[in-house]
Formats: structure tokens, C-alpha cells, sequence
């Protein structure tokens, strides 16, 4: 699970900063507050990498999916992006635990067909 989601991440890195160039054309946000909202939402979909294996990562994973959905408010293309890459998220969490799943048959399989050395 954690490399498919961690896919999805890295991809929403690179989407939330092209959104953050076309985000500072709007007259009503400073180039500040674009890259302070950017900056947070890219350094999150970056340590969520690494967090990926604890509780609660998945579920931080989902409010960025709703933040990234909601700047569709700013950017009205990330209401489609965003729900995109919610699928996507939805994807990885499903079928990263069913691959996980089946890992770990195939390894206990493994083990148990395995002669004992000692």
C-alpha cells in the first residue's frame, strides 16, 4: 500500500504546485499567501510519504484529498483534479491493502512449504 500511495503524493506535489503558478494570476491573493498555502499542503503530501505506515496516515491522507478538492475555490480546475486524485487515493488505499493482503499469504505459503533446517 505505502508505494502506491506514496505515488499518488508525489503526484499531488507536482499538481499543487502548477495550481500554486495559476493560483498567483488571481488579483485577490498575494504571491505570500499562495505559497504559504502551497508550501504547507506540498511539504504535508511529502512527509505523508514517509508517515504512511502509521495509524492514521491514511485518514490524513483523505483531509488532503478534502483540501485539495476545496481549492477548486481558488482554482476551479482542482474541483476535477482534486476529485482525480481522490480516486486515485481511493485506489491506492484499496488495492495497496488487498496486494499487502496477498503478500502476506503468499509468504506465510512460503514458510509453511519450506523444509525446517534446523
Amino acid at each position: 500500500m505505502r508505494t502506491l500511495c506514496a505515488s499518488t503524493l508525489i503526484g499531488e506535489f507536482f499538481v499543487v504546485g502548477f495550481a500554486g503558478l495559476v493560483a498567483m494570476k488571481n488579483p485577490d491573493l498575494t504571491q505570500a499567501q499562495v505559497w504559504t498555502v502551497c508550501g504547507v499542503t506540498m511539504l504535508l503530501s511529502v512527509l505523508l510519504c514517509g508517515m504512511l505506515s502509521r495509524p492514521g496516515a491514511v485518514q490524513l491522507g483523505w483531509a488532503l484529498q478534502i483540501g485539495l478538492i476545496a481549492s477548486g475555490f481558488v482554482v476551479p480546475t482542482m474541483f476535477f483534479l482534486g476529485a482525480v486524485f481522490a480516486g486515485l487515493w481511493w485506489c491506492s488505499v484499496h488495492y495497496g491493502r488487498r496486494i499487502d493482503t496477498i503478500k502476506a499469504r503468499w509468504a506465510a505459503q512460503a514458510e509453511a512449504a519450506a523444509p525446517d533446517a534446523a
